[in-house]
């Protein structure tokens, strides 16, 4: 029986495996896997997706464990096992904007990907804005008199500074995460355990 393992493409992607390797895995077929959008081995199947799609696949049981962001749970709020963090993919959420500017007269407007999220913690600050949601590059907004600010992700800030833009204030850390179908656990248990223990000892470790 193999275990299926979905992996957030990209950034998270290329850790992961960098991660596996310093666990002494083969990651030989996962590296020379071209274009290819799934690639089984010997006692895996991984399949590559966006991040709110890992998470899909584990919540329906495509998948028996995902590899994906924290921020995917806490703005989608999936049906699934937040089973532990993982030792890569840190970065925070912040507020950012153009100092001094204020577009507003009323209330503050955030842009963001991240809509639930931002919500949320305007909300437990006691503090109403204005949410707009973007797709893209959320950095423009302010810019461009959209937004007073943004909440968005920030790894290393360059983005920003390069935009003219500034943390006004740091919100919380993040990480990657693994994550586990609630069926799977049960019927894959003997099978997924021995990971699980692998990927906790090696994050006791770190």
């Amino acid at each position: 029986m193999k275990v299926c393992i979905a992996l957030t493409k990209g950034r998270l992607e290329k850790q992961f495996l960098e991660y596996l390797q310093s666990l002494s895995f083969d990651t030989t077929p996962l590296l020379n896997k071209g274009r290819k959008l799934s690639v089984d081995t010997e006692n895996f199947r991984f399949i590559f997706a966006k991040g709110v799609d890992v998470a899909t696949y584990v919540e329906r049981g495509i998948a028996d464990l995902g590899i994906v962001g924290e921020d995917i749970l806490l703005e989608y709020s999936p049906d699934v096992y937040n089973l532990l963090p993982l030792p890569f993919g840190r970065c925070h959420f912040a507020i950012a904007d153009r100092k001094g500017q204020r577009i507003s007269n009323s209330k503050m407007i955030i842009a963001t990907k991240y809509p639930n999220i931002a919500t949320s913690f305007f909300r437990e600050k006691g503090e109403s804005v204005e949410i707009v949601k973007l797709e893209g590059s959320v950095e423009l907004a302010p810019i461009i008199g959209l937004a007073d600010a943004i909440v968005d992700i920030v790894e290393t800030g360059t983005t920003l500074r390069e935009n003219g833009l500034m943390i006004k204030e740091d919100m919380f850390t993040i990480t990657a995460r693994c994550i586990a179908n609630r069926s799977s656990l049960k019927i894959k248990r003997n099978f997924l355990t021995p990971i699980i223990d692998v990927l906790s000892e090696k994050e006791k470790v770190i």
